[in-house]
């Protein structure tokens, strides 16, 4: 049986902590402790190192699931999960001051990783906020010469973070 490596990026208070823990096999290993600056206001925890999760694969390999830390003072750690990766699962907060913007923020951070490999870009907390749509992503992507599928998803739902899953492999396949 194999192992291989997927990346759960994105901004704090995206989602990657509970993507994780949706579709893990076992309870996942969490570097969350308490906010103690501006995330305080958002939430009451946050990851400081990275998140780890399992999932089986039908065809028997083992997916490694890692989270990384969403806030920029962490981007240290970015480098370091994405090595070695399969692709990555970019979550966005679609009720961020700038969403578009925080998709600009780490497709650049992440582009090495990109580029080798593939992105999926899952839109988080879109019931919170549907008058926005989908276009300022794809028109963030298309200027980072990007084509990449743009879904929304709530990342409590298993079913939705395995479509995710599910859409980068089948992306990573047609490479």
């Amino acid at each position: 049986m194999s192992e291989i490596k997927l990346v759960f990026a994105g901004p704090t208070g995206a989602g990657k902590t509970e993507a994780i823990s949706q579709i893990s096999e076992k309870p996942p290993l969490s570097t969350d402790l308490s906010a103690s600056d501006e995330v305080a206001l958002q939430k009451a925890t946050t990851t400081v190192a990275m998140d780890f999760g399992e999932l089986t694969l039908p065809g028997g390999e083992k997916l490694h699931l890692y989270g990384t830390p969403g806030q920029e003072r962490f981007a240290h750690m970015w480098p370091i999960l994405a090595r070695g990766s399969l692709g990555i699962i970019l979550l966005i907060d679609h009720t961020a001051r700038d969403p578009a913007g925080d998709l600009e923020l780490y497709l650049r951070s992440f582009r090495d990783l990109i580029e080798e490999t593939g992105i999926v870009i899952g839109v988080t907390r879109s019931d919170l906020a549907p008058e926005l749509d989908a276009q300022p992503y794809y028109d963030r992507l298309a200027e980072q010469g990007l084509d990449s599928p743009v879904l929304f998803v709530d990342p409590r739902e298993q079913q939705d973070v395995l479509m995710l899953v599910d859409t980068l492999l089948a992306l990573l396949e047609f490479q």
